[in-house]
């Protein structure tokens, strides 16, 4: 068995254990990194980067429709998606190929393989023994799947990359930020869509004006909504068609395609955390501290497998502060998980930093919270058929109305919330919102005019 030894061994290369092992090098540390299988995790493989390719599809196909309203003589033919596939693979491939290049160019040492922990130091992957002075655990995350008769018949969002073609009748299950991107990317490019919810609303865990002005937008569209529903079995029909069973004695369908989007598992199967000690918490997920320390000195975690935000640029956040942290010499470096902004890529998309509405009247007080909106249908509807409305909401504290949260619903919220979130984290008041020069005519000059 060969032997190696490092100051850093990272179990994972999506993105939280890329960033860690990169920034590790920076300060003089030798560094492995085990992947089993593509390098860029979940975000670039199954995620982030080819989700947004397929959002970017379904925004040109509304903009085609749209067309006619502008004076453009165009006829809307069939979706290619076969080609689009294609294209999408190519360049998700050529991004692992770039990572790859970077590790090299980095001296970040590449070990292909699944790691498994044999020690408080030790890890073994294949025949390959590796001695670790530090050990980060970045092994990401699985979606869900209900532990239900037929769930095998349904997709995940893994699934959905896969597919060859696009099914006409679909059915999505689950009701957070996956399942309605998932949803409006079928609608868009022109599938029957069904969503299966378990409560009233999508989006539970977001201020209620983005989950209800969703949902409208949504049902305007066409998409139809089956709530308070809890699956009993996915079965298939003698034509090949899916059928739904639900609790409550409702049957769904029938679909050709069926999604699954109820959460992610994290990764911890088999990787030996038993033999180094590492304890888990309640929902299986590694525990660590503020700091990402696990209650094993010198074994972190990172990224989904904490359970901590899943967000792409919380992983890599957190890893780059831990390697400052642990090799750069700044001894209380560590990512603060208040604040963070976070875009759903839905049709259309969602900005939203800080406390809902619910959560600053819960933390603060109804008497200390003070609520600003505003609603309009955004200009470039203004000559189309469409008319979705997009809504904005800033939601202050105190008599100086510092601003503790900010969501917007509508066209160029993924673009516009960046800048407010750096506001926000400052520490903006509502006051210095409305000093600031509204650039018109755009959608996020409401943001400073809103009374």
């Amino acid at each position: 068995m060969a032997e190696r030894s490092f100051d850093l061994v990272v179990i994972g290369g999506g993105s939280g254990g890329l960033a860690c092992a990169q920034r590790a090098v920076e300060y003089g540390a030798t560094v492995a990194l085990v992947e089993a299988s593509r390098l860029g995790g979940t975000c670039v493989n199954v995620g982030c980067v080819p989700k947004k390719v397929m959002w970017n599809a379904a925004q040109i196909a509304q903009a085609a429709h749209d067309a006619r309203h502008y004076g453009f003589d165009l006829t809307v033919g069939a979706h290619d998606w076969p080609a689009l596939k294609r294209s999408r693979d190519a360049y998700i491939e050529r991004l692992n190929a770039i990572y790859e290049r970077n590790l090299a160019q980095r001296n970040v040492h590449l070990v292909r393989g699944r790691a498994r922990l044999t020690g408080p130091s030790e890890i073994e992957v294949g025949d390959v023994h590796l001695d670790a002075a530090q050990v980060v655990i970045a092994t990401g995350g699985r979606p869900a799947v209900p532990p239900i008769p037929g769930a095998e018949l349904g997709y995940t969002s893994d699934g959905f990359f896969a597919l060859e073609d696009r099914p006409q009748r679909v059915a999505v299950v689950g009701s957070g930020y996956i399942a309605v991107e998932l949803a409006g990317i079928f609608a868009a490019l022109g599938s029957s869509v069904e969503m299966v919810i378990r409560r009233e609303r999508v989006l539970r865990h977001f201020d209620v004006m983005l989950a209800d002005g969703l949902m409208k937008i949504m049902r305007d569209e066409g998409i139809v909504f089956h709530d308070h529903a809890v699956p009993r079995a996915l079965e298939r029909d003698a034509d090949g068609s899916l059928r739904l069973l639900l609790g409550d004695g409702r049957i769904v369908g029938p679909f050709d395609a069926l999604f699954w989007a109820i959460g992610r598992d994290p990764l911890v199967e088999n990787l030996g955390l038993d033999r180094a000690g590492v304890a888990l918490d309640g929902s299986g997920f590694i525990a660590v501290d503020p700091f990402q320390q696990t209650n094993v000195a010198r074994h972190y975690a990172i990224g989904d497998v904490t359970g901590h935000v899943a967000l792409t640029p919380v992983a890599i956040a957190a890893g780059r502060r831990l390697a400052d942290r642990v090799f750069g010499g700044m001894t209380d470096r560590r990512l603060d998980y208040s604040n963070v902004p976070t875009v759903v890529f839905s049709h259309p998309p969602i900005g939203t930093v800080g406390l809902s509405e619910a959560e600053a009247r819960d933390r603060y007080g109804n008497d200390a919270v003070t609520v600003f909106t505003s609603g309009f249908v955004p200009m470039y509807h203004a000559l189309t058929e469409r008319k979705p409305r997009a809504q904005m909401k800033l939601v202050t504290t105190g008599p100086e109305h510092r601003i503790v949260g900010c969501h917007v619903i509508g066209a160029g919220a993924d673009e516009m919330l960046q800048g407010f979130a750096v506001a926000l984290k400052m520490g903006a008041t509502k006051r210095d919102f409305d000093d600031t020069v509204a650039i018109h005519p755009t959608s996020a000059e409401e943001f400073v005019t809103m009374r």
